[in-house]
């Protein structure tokens, strides 16, 4: 059996498990066997339509102390449904980073951070996945009865395949979690960055944060997220969950705007998986156009209105 770990956050499912969802039907194709999920915490969505993901059964552990995300509480009740598990697949994103290690050592079972494909199993069990910030692939094989997959965020597409799952619970033996939850802040009315397809992105270029409404502008006619570079946050010009890079959040969107970035190695280590990158900069020397797909050597403040514009007009024929 595979098993595949569903993330959620106040009561919805995030785009990233849908993603693992597949994966892991896809992998348990591959060996011959069902898929199947486990989800903790209370949701309102309708688990029964994981099966169009592949899922045929979705085990639940629904207790609302499970809602605030606590990495021992989550390992030690996943290790329980992974008894009979062969394989199991996280998302690589910030929940599947603080659990899946823990579950490596708890159950004994080989990890591969950073997927980006399906398995190989012509000779072993192998697996690619990026390394150096996302600048190369390794092929990982592994050896231990047991696996496990983080997958890379937008690194697999997610396949419809009609059906649906069983939704049974889940019994599991823990303890309360040891840190509680007082409040929280929540960022609201925004795409959220790990789960946003197109990302506009502003830098220093923009001189101040009264020209940010060229971002915003665009992001809004495109459904897209903003997002900004380390310089921009640290200045306060924008809040800092919205900083993307090495030492903020990396993000793999199928579309990747710069605007006014110059594209320091730390930038581009947090973007690079970036299906398409499109970069504007006045400055032709800028390294990130050695790492854009299009580019614009222009002044934003003459670029920028002209593409909102086109964007405009094309949305409203």
């Amino acid at each position: 059996m595979v098993l595949v770990f569903i993330d959620q956050q106040a009561g919805h499912i995030k785009k990233a498990s849908f993603e693992a969802a597949s994966y892991g039907a896809e992998v348990a194709k591959l060996l011959g066997t069902n898929a199947e999920a486990i989800l903790l915490g209370s949701v309102i969505d309708n688990l029964a339509n994981l099966g169009n993901y592949g899922i045929t059964k979705v085990h639940t552990v629904d207790d609302e102390n499970l809602n605030n995300f606590d990495a021992q509480v989550f390992t030690k009740i996943i290790a329980q449904a992974a008894e009979n598990a062969e394989v199991v697949i996280f998302s690589n994103n910030t929940t599947g980073k603080a659990i899946a290690p823990r579950l490596s050592v708890r159950i004994k079972a080989g990890l591969v951070s950073g997927a980006a494909a399906l398995p190989n199993l012509s000779s072993g069990f192998t697996v690619k996945k990026t390394v150096f910030s996302g600048k190369a692939y390794a092929n990982i094989t592994v050896t231990t009865a047991k696996k496990i997959i983080a997958l890379n965020p937008n690194s697999f597409s997610i396949i419809p395949m009609g059906g649906t799952a069983e939704v049974v619970p889940f019994t599991a033996n823990f303890e309360t979690a040891k840190v509680q939850v007082i409040s929280q802040d929540l960022v609201k009315g925004e795409v959220p960055l790990g789960e946003a397809d197109i990302v506009v992105s502003g830098g220093r270029g923009l001189k101040g944060p009264e020209n940010w409404g060229m971002i915003t502008d665009l992001a809004t006619l495109l459904g897209a997220a903003t997002a900004c570079s380390r310089p921009v946050a640290d200045i306060h010009w924008r809040p800092h969950h919205e900083h993307v890079g090495q030492t903020g959040l990396a993000i793999a969107p199928n579309l990747y705007i710069a605007v006014g970035i110059s594209g320091a190695i730390q930038h581009l280590a947090g973007v690079n998986r970036s299906k398409t990158i499109v970069v504007i900069n006045k400055d032709a020397e800028a390294p990130f156009f050695k790492a854009a797909d299009y580019g614009i050597v222009g002044d934003a403040f003459e670029v920028m209105p002209k593409i909102i514009e086109a964007v405009r007009k094309l949305k409203s024929a």
